[in-house]
């Protein structure tokens, strides 16, 4: 049996006997075990000595920034893993003084969120710079169509709150670059994020629409009381974190629901 089919099988067990909220393997153990991500090899024995690799090559890019003095001491840690992927990839602009581009804001706050996930530095730049390559790779044709797909499901829950949102003109005003391109970054917290990207690293962005229908079904009541797309815009950009782990358990409910039982449905 092969590593996706035993990861998958295994999800799927733990998801039919009720336990839909466990998963065998986190996103952080996925993201530096699976050799289609470029981070480690599948045989074990070899981990210690690509590590090894992965820091030297980590420590040659740090400091050829520090000697062109595109970073220093004073700069933010998630700041240097952003010129880092910059220069890896070729798109280090002449100075560090220039504006953002939106991917790399997207970066920026992808990082930000495993950095509260990791501790080591390493650790962080590589499950970053994997899971946004991930997104710009395998994702980049799926990620455009999650908006049309977000109101599609919403409809299929509840037509009153679609119609609500088209009537304050906040459909194509919604966060969805904060729900999709970023995966939720920013929005919810590190244990309910973690949940997220484990269905995302497993092989489906599919789950983000799902995670968006919850949110808006669980403050339904404060949304319908909102009558303008600013309003409906910032709320759903500053949700409350206190109910983000059942947002989360019923959006994987959804998923199903529609889905049926996905292994890698993108």
């Amino acid at each position: 049996m092969t590593e996706d089919s035993q990861r998958n099988f295994r999800s799927v067990y733990y998801e039919k006997v009720g336990f839909r909220g466990v998963e065998e393997k986190k996103s952080l153990e996925i993201l530096l075990k699976d050799d289609r991500l470029g981070i480690l090899p599948p045989h074990h024995e070899s981990h210690a000595q690509v590590m090894l690799c992965r820091k030297e090559q980590f420590c040659d890019i740090l400091h050829a920034l520090k000697v062109v003095r595109f970073v220093s001491e004073a700069t933010p840690q998630v700041e240097v893993y952003l010129r880092m992927y910059q220069l890896e990839s070729g798109r280090l602009p002449r100075s560090p003084s220039f504006p953002l581009e939106p991917e790399d804001e997207v970066f920026l706050a992808i990082a930000k969120a495993v950095e509260e996930m990791v501790e080591d530095s390493v650790h962080c730049y590589w499950i970053t710079r994997c899971f946004v390559n991930q997104l710009n790779s395998k994702y980049r044709e799926s990620l455009p169509q999650l908006p049309k797909a977000f109101e599609q499901y919403l409809n299929l829950e509840d037509s009153r709150l679609l119609s609500h949102l088209k009537t304050c003109a906040a459909l194509s005003k919604l966060p969805y670059d904060l729900w999709f391109r970023r995966c939720f970054a920013g929005c919810l917290p590190e244990s309910s994020l973690q949940r997220v990207w484990d269905k995302v690293v497993s092989g489906s962005c599919k789950i983000l629409v799902f995670v968006a229908v919850e949110i808006l079904l669980t403050f339904k009541i404060k949304v319908m009381a909102l009558n303008s797309a600013e309003k409906i815009t910032k709320f759903l950009e500053n949700i409350p974190q206190d109910s983000s782990d059942a947002i989360v358990s019923k959006a994987i409910d959804l998923w199903h629901k529609h889905c049926g039982t996905p292994v890698h449905s993108a």
